[in-house]
């Protein structure tokens, strides 16, 4: 893990195109702005893993659950 230091304001690039910027710090907790292309996800910790756990929760579906799901016609 690379650790930097960083006052308000300032920021960090990771690769040509994401920008972490500190935008606040009150008492323990700092503020960032991060830029990034559309294409990056950028999520808190917490929602990427309750994201990662219903992926696999959803991979896991039992065969023949989805036997009465109808295909959608397409326009």
């Amino acid at each position: 893990m690379l650790v930097l230091s960083r006052h308000r304001d300032e920021s960090i690039m990771i690769g040509d195109d994401v920008v972490v910027t500190i935008v606040d710090i009150r008492g323990d907790k700092v503020r960032l702005g991060i830029e990034a292309p559309q294409s990056i996800p950028v999520h808190r910790q917490e929602v990427y893993d309750a994201i990662q756990r219903e992926n696999r929760k959803s991979s896991q579906t039992a065969p023949g659950a989805t036997k009465d799901v109808r295909p959608q016609r397409g326009d």
